[in-house]
């Protein structure tokens, strides 16, 4: 397995970045520049910037082509950075992806379509163009139909492993099955990232490369240590670190995300602000139980 863990050139280990906002709701490009630089040194390869958890619904193109520019001139060699430029609009997604590689990031993530629910036919012929418009930027695609309301089905998954330049998948559907039927129909180079972090762990063992994680924000380090540990052939080290996250993978995702691993960041004292409507504060109860959940884990100041 340790061949499948390297497998990317994104490395194992990828924060889907939060997006800082000031108190008057602008992006805090100067929190971004310290958290993405805390992030790569404490466990992430690298940062998946403007993704779901960016708030990327609520960003103009404006906003995110400067948070790529800031988040890799911070970066620079010492880790990846992915650019969010997916789009439901096909067009719209390669001007995205033509404007990030002029920016020198190192991939993109390219969600599936949403609301417009193209078939399988038509989510081919939307990725294979951005691929195409982009040729020297590795891509991502990202798969979570909870959210977009379709899935991307293994069948063009193993087709479009075949572009050159697609050369991973975030697997966010919350199936073994499904991430198995890709790594036994794709090239052993064709990346397979879990999209939740409980899954981390299981994805790794059925041939996944790491994760793209939100628990990473709080437990880098430690989430770097237990794909390290398996890919050494430490399993049982590996899944008892696995089993102390258990509660903060739940907790994370007790509300829509990012609200809580936000209010986490927040608790730790990062000044990452607010959300932008419509998503709002997480609950009274919830955040006394993610403070609990903090404290055990040694998580807070």
């Amino acid at each position: 397995m340790a061949d499948f863990v390297n497998a990317s050139p994104f490395g194992s280990v990828l924060t889907a970045m939060v997006t800082p906002f000031n108190a008057d709701g602008g992006v805090d490009y100067g929190v971004a520049e310290k958290l993405a630089d805390h992030l790569i040194t404490h466990g992430s390869d690298g940062l998946v910037v403007c993704g779901t958890t960016g708030e990327s619904p609520t960003l103009s193109w404006e906003e995110e082509h400067e948070l790529f520019r800031v988040v890799k001139q911070t970066v620079g060699d010492r880790g990846s950075v992915i650019a969010g430029t997916g789009s439901n609009c096909t067009r719209e997604a390669m001007e995205a992806t033509q404007i990030a590689a002029k920016l020198g990031v190192d991939g993109s993530l390219q969600v599936v379509p949403y609301y417009n629910k193209p078939p399988q036919e038509g989510l081919l012929a939307h990725f294979q163009a951005i691929a195409r418009c982009a040729p020297e930027l590795p891509m991502m695609l990202y798969n979570i139909p909870g959210r977009t309301g379709q899935n991307l089905a293994p069948e063009t998954v193993y087709r479009l492993a075949e572009v050159e330049n697609i050369v991973a998948i975030k697997e966010a559907t919350g199936s073994l099955e499904q991430a198995s039927l890709i790594r036994a129909h794709t090239p052993e180079d064709f990346a397979i990232y879990a999209g939740d972090d409980v899954l981390t762990l299981p994805l790794l063992a059925v041939g996944g490369a790491g994760v793209v994680s939100v628990a990473s924000h709080l437990v880098g380090d430690r989430l770097q240590t237990m794909v390290q540990n398996f890919a050494q052939g430490a399993t049982a080290q590996a899944l008892e670190i696995h089993l102390q996250l258990i509660p903060l993978f739940k907790i994370l995702f007790c509300a829509t995300n990012p609200i809580p691993v936000k209010t986490a960041l927040g608790l730790q004292g990062w000044p990452v602000g607010a959300f932008r409507p419509p998503l709002c504060a997480l609950s009274s109860s919830h955040t006394e139980q993610l403070q609990a959940v903090l404290r055990d884990l040694a998580l807070l100041p």
